[in-house]
């Protein structure tokens, strides 16, 4: 899937939304709540595959990024805005699935 995006759009957005740095995204996947949420017909839901890759993405220099590294950040990236723009839970939303999948995708809407 090729997006229609130049690479300097891709990357500006990418800038704004993934918002957690590497490290963090490392100890946030470690955790039982990172696993609680997303689909996971193999054990691994797609968030939290995703979340993998996003960490070596953001560990890569952007000259030495692949096409298909490039793809899976525009998959991010609008990822990221459709469920931001479904709005979170008014209450308790730093304990949400709603949260907790975001993170996985490397946003946390509490920054």
């Amino acid at each position: 899937m090729s997006s229609s995006k130049s690479h300097e759009q891709i990357w500006d957005e990418w800038r704004d939304l993934v918002n957690m740095a590497p490290q963090e995204i490392e100890e946030w996947l470690e955790t039982d709540e990172s696993r609680s949420v997303g689909d996971s017909d193999s054990g691994e839901s797609t968030g939290h595959k995703s979340g993998r890759r996003i960490v070596k993405i953001k560990r890569t220099n952007k000259d030495n990024l692949t096409e298909d590294q490039w793809d899976h950040m525009a998959t991010v990236v609008g990822y990221i805005k459709r469920h931001l723009s479904q709005g979170g839970p008014e209450e308790d939303m730093e304990h949400s699935d709603w949260r907790y999948s975001l993170m996985n995708w490397g946003h946390d809407p509490k920054k």
